[in-house]
């Protein structure tokens, strides 16, 4: 059984992503999924696959101070992956990057 839990929000962990996936085209289909992909993490932080806390990468621990990250699968292999914050108010859906599924074999080392 997996948990459910609505998110307070969704944010970007870095402008320069957010600004990355606003500067797509409004009818980009990649813009689109990542779209449905915030309703949907709105709906339930826990949407996507829980990545093993061995296998976040360490920039991520460093840059982010993250020890939980999920990835959500997107068309045409790309990927997205996002952390869990929670206080005792609020709990977030923080993206921390999207990318093709070339990209995200080298950022995991698969």
């Amino acid at each position: 059984m997996r948990l459910i839990k609505p998110a307070s929000g969704v944010v970007f962990a870095e402008d320069k992503t957010e600004e990355a996936f606003n500067s797509l085209a409004d009818g980009d289909s990649l813009k689109k999924v990542i779209k449905k992909t915030i309703e949907k993490l709105n709906e339930n932080v826990f949407y996507g696959e829980k990545i093993s806390k061995k296998q976040i990468p360490k920039e991520y621990v460093h840059k982010y101070g993250i020890d939980n990250l999920y990835w959500c699968q997107l068309p045409n292999a790309w990927r997205l992956v996002y952390s869990v914050e929670a206080d005792s108010v609020e709990i977030l859906a923080v993206i921390i990057e999207y990318f093709n599924h070339k990209n995200y074999e080298r950022r995991f080392n698969y």
